[in-house]
């Protein structure tokens, strides 16, 4: 997917990685952001470590 539109300040997005294993499972994670004047703000705080199960 590509998009010509521009990021600016003010607006929110989800960046949305996952990983997955043919045949046996999939997961994916979600942080939302908003972008600012200088970069950006990741709006979760949520750990990131692989737990095993």
């Amino acid at each position: 997917m590509s998009s010509t539109d521009t990021l600016t300040a003010g607006m929110t997005i989800t960046v949305e990685p996952g990983i997955y294993v043919e045949g046996l499972c999939g997961v994916r994670i979600e942080d939302c952001c908003v972008v600012t004047e200088t970069g950006h703000l990741n709006l979760v705080s949520s750990p990131k470590e692989l737990v095993l199960i």
